[in-house]
């Protein structure tokens, strides 16, 4: 999506949404205004990339995309070129049939092509969002392997690592993405050299678990193109404190995640998230903390207002949500993944907690 007041007139956009127009990386001015003045701009050192000309960036939007990991992966360059005042980037977009494709909120925008022909670009990243696990097109999954092969450096945002993924595009390279999708992802592709960092940048594959770690990821990016005063610029220019290092947790600390700071309970439940599949016993999860299992029990009570098995049951079930939407495994082989020895017991407690039998939850996803 462009950034741009302008709107075009009524065209295939899906009635009520609005797309934004071609326009030309030098027509763009969104954002706050720049108050260096020229000189100033022209004291930004830039490294030379040692090649004539913007470096080409191709975005991929697979329906359903995130706009918020879109905008961090794609305004940085816009910023670049202000900030530098010349175009060091140029963009262009496409979707798999070529027509305005719909992000996760139900905006649309334009792209310049479908996949009926390669994409000019140095880099090209894939967006995607929401159930990443059901798309499945043949046709652009060998479009992008044929961009590959023309030695186009490919990066997935969110969702998007785990479609390159599907075309066996990630193989044999540290990858990332999104916490939610990496227990689907593993179970589908065992041989992946998957990480829980924020992004990874390795060789000519760049994988950002989404959102804000696009931004990083953009910022690496650009400052590995050009030098870091660009990239901690563009950093400030978005309010961005601290370039964040690609190997940093996605994730809050359990400590911050579930606002409590006792020692003993953070140590039990970091290895219950990390035993999901083979759950421990109370008896052992208390002789890690040190404790009774009637001290863990009234400690589980007072700081998160649930037993142990109760939390226990409600991350194990998460992760088989997760399965359920995100892979095509049996509902048996999900509920043994997420530590249930029947898929009778396991349905029991599922319909309990989401309403719904898995089988239904696993239809639901698919449509």
């Amino acid at each position: 999506m462009t950034p741009s007041d302008k709107r075009l007139p009524h065209s295939d956009t899906p009635q009520g949404q609005a797309a934004s127009p071609r326009v030309s990386p030098g027509e763009i001015r969104s954002g706050p205004p720049d108050p260096r003045g020229p000189e100033a701009r022209a004291a930004l050192p830039l490294r030379d990339r040692g090649q004539p000309g913007p470096r080409r960036i191709g975005f991929l939007l697979i329906p359903g995309f995130a706009l918020v990991a879109y905008g961090c992966a794609m305004e940085p360059y816009r910023a670049a070129n202000d900030l530098a005042g010349r175009a060091l980037y140029s963009w262009r977009h496409a979707s798999p049939d070529g027509r305005p494709v719909l992000a996760s909120n139900g905006v649309a925008v334009l792209p310049e092509q479908g996949i009926e022909r390669p994409m000019d670009v140095d880099d090209l990243f894939v967006c995607a969002g929401g159930n990443p696990a059901i798309f499945d097109d043949p046709a652009t999954l060998a479009w992008l392997r044929a961009q590959a092969a023309r030695g186009v450096r490919l990066g997935g945002i969110s969702g998007g690592p785990f479609v390159l993924a599907r075309a066996g595009l990630l193989s044999g390279h540290r990858c990332t993405a999104h916490w939610e999708y990496i227990p689907a992802m593993l179970e589908q592709f065992p041989e992946l050299q998957m990480t829980r960092t924020i992004y990874e940048i390795d060789r000519d594959r760049c994988t950002s678990s989404g959102a804000t770690a696009a931004l990083d990821m953009m910022l690496a990016l650009i400052a590995a193109e050009y030098g870091r005063p660009l990239a901690h610029a563009v950093a400030e220019w978005f309010l961005h404190t601290r370039l964040r290092e690609g190997r940093e947790s996605q994730r809050m600390s359990l400590r911050e995640r579930y606002d409590i700071g006792h020692p003993l309970l953070l140590a039990v439940l970091e290895r219950m998230e990390r035993a999901l599949e083979e759950p421990l016993s109370r008896l052992e999860l208390a002789a890690i903390g040190g404790v009774s299992v009637r001290q863990l029990e009234r400690l589980f009570r007072a700081q998160l207002g649930r037993t142990i098995g109760e939390h226990y049951l409600a991350l194990r079930l998460d992760r088989a949500r997760a399965l359920l939407r995100q892979t095509s495994l049996p509902v048996l082989e999900v509920a043994l993944a997420s530590g249930f020895a029947s898929a009778a017991h396991f349905s029991r407690a599922y319909s309990a907690r989401f309403g719904l039998p898995p089988r239904a939850e696993r239809a639901r996803a698919l449509t």
